[in-house]
């Protein structure tokens, strides 16, 4: 595994070939450690991507060192519009089902003792993030498609395993559920992203003028989806 020095510290990451994307993307996660994706390149480059991140790089590593990204108790953190959220767990025996309160600065996760179980905790918090996904970005949608004078068809919040949206031959709005996790810039360039496919449907230039149009600095925002995780 290649390594860089950066200061006193040490980043070992590992190289993804994607040679699909336009752009190198730096991906930091508890158990993938830092990734770089992208085109292949040579060793001495891709160190020097590394480097120019590395700040960025330490500071995630900090975070995912807290706790596990996946385990659900009283001290974690959990992504929500951009934000890093702790947790508080609370035992509340009279309760039948699990209760996730959040307020501007912590969820508050209320369960009986014989639903605070990580399977449990984790299906009552991807409920949470379906009704706010819904509730936050449907506005948003309405706003964008008033703004570029497009109509769409249907707009449907799923599941997906490799995409944070899409836009049907239909003019059908597919989004992501996990949007809600992303900070508002990035959930209105997300938005614009696959509106403007109603008029362009592939990733022509004429594509990204009409999103230059609405966003102009969408080159920025797209380098920030890459670094984010599904």
């Amino acid at each position: 595994m290649p390594k860089v020095n950066y200061g006193s510290r040490e980043i070992s990451y590992a190289v993804h070939v994607e040679e699909g994307l336009k752009s190198h993307y730096i991906s930091v996660a508890p158990k993938e450690g830092v990734i770089l994706k992208g085109k292949a390149v040579s060793a001495e480059l891709a160190d020097k991507l590394v480097l120019k991140k590395a700040r960025w790089i330490l500071e995630k590593l900090a975070l995912v060192a807290e706790v596990a990204v996946n385990e659900i108790v009283t001290g974690a953190r959990m992504q929500y519009l951009g934000r890093r959220y702790y947790i508080k767990v609370i035992v509340e025996e009279h309760l039948s089902e699990v209760v996730i309160d959040f307020t501007a600065s912590k969820f508050r996760v209320l369960t009986p003792s014989t639903l605070n179980r990580q399977e449990v905790l984790e299906r009552a918090f991807a409920a949470f993030f379906e009704r706010k996904a819904v509730e936050k970005i449907t506005p948003r949608v309405r706003k964008w498609a008033k703004v570029m004078n497009l109509n769409y068809k249907e707009l449907r919040f799923e599941r997906m395993a490799k995409r944070w949206g899409s836009c049907t031959p239909q003019n059908r709005i597919v989004l992501n559920v996990e949007a809600v996790k992303l900070p508002y810039r990035l959930i209105d360039y997300l938005v614009v992203h696959e509106l403007a496919h109603i008029r362009v449907k592939n990733h022509s230039k004429a594509f990204w003028a009409e999103v230059a149009r609405y966003l102009p600095n969408y080159r920025t925002l797209d380098e920030g989806m890459g670094e984010m995780k599904f």
